[in-house]
């Protein structure tokens, strides 16, 4: 299981947000690109970042870091937020990311990801399963539908998609603990390579979610900011549990 720590942007800097309310802003770092470099000293391979402007439709200048951070370090980076089209897709793998992060896009307009898996290859694909109280968030969040992660899930896997990124908006950035069970049902049920996202506060949880053997990843934010545990601690648990 891959640890993802997460570098959320917003106005160029890094940020994190409780339960994706712009409103409920904790600014971190005014550097990305050096909290890119340090996650890589603890031992990150890949690296979650969001541009939360995008997400939110508002101007930015945050591919250019993800640029950056790409040129600056060796890191994997898997990269979300506002990519409304292909051609925002084959932009941002240009600038260096290694995997997109397709929200709104994928559940608007699926035919943009058959399209894309066939331009880019799987591996470069990642479908957002963000729900509310059990149902696919859209828009930042802002909108709920009324399918299920793993009807989206299952339908998305007919299409050829392989990683999925699932995340209980309720949770996240409240260290209030990850929905783990949901996020093993899902990776169970649909056979995808769910990456668990939202609230993860403790080793154990990463350990758990570990020990089911259908998780893939676990994307890690606010613990690590605010010291709950380290990152080379996270690590080691993983790899215990990996072997």
């Amino acid at each position: 299981m891959i640890i993802y720590p997460a570098i959320d942007l917003r106005g160029g800097k890094v940020v994190r947000l409780r339960e994706g309310d712009p409103e409920q802003q904790t600014v971190f770092s005014d550097d990305p690109v050096t909290t890119a470099k340090n996650w890589e000293k603890q031992g990150a391979v890949w690296l979650h970042m969001v541009n939360l402007d995008g997400a939110f439709s508002e101007a930015n200048a945050n591919r250019s870091i993800l640029a950056q951070a790409a040129e600056q370090t060796d890191l994997s980076i898997q990269f979300g937020g506002g990519l409304r089209s292909l051609a925002d897709i084959e932009s941002v793998l240009k600038q260096g990311a290694r995997r997109v992060v397709l929200g709104t896009l994928a559940l608007k307009n699926p035919d943009v990801v058959d399209a894309a898996i066939k331009q880019f290859g799987a591996e470069a694909i990642c479908v957002a399963l963000d729900a509310r109280d059990g149902k696919v968030t859209t828009h930042g969040w802002t909108e709920v539908s009324e399918l299920t992660p793993v009807d989206v899930g299952k339908a998305m896997a007919d299409r050829g998609v392989r990683h999925a990124l699932f995340t209980d908006v309720s949770r996240d950035g409240m260290l209030s603990g990850a929905n783990t069970q949901a996020t093993i049902e899902l990776a169970e049920k649909t056979g995808l390579e769910v990456i668990a996202s939202g609230g993860i506060r403790s080793i154990d949880e990463l350990a758990q979610l570990a020990q089911s053997g259908s998780v893939a990843g676990a994307i890690v934010g606010m613990a690590l900011y605010q010291g709950v545990f380290s990152l080379e601690a996270a690590l080691s648990a993983i790899n215990e549990e990996n072997l």
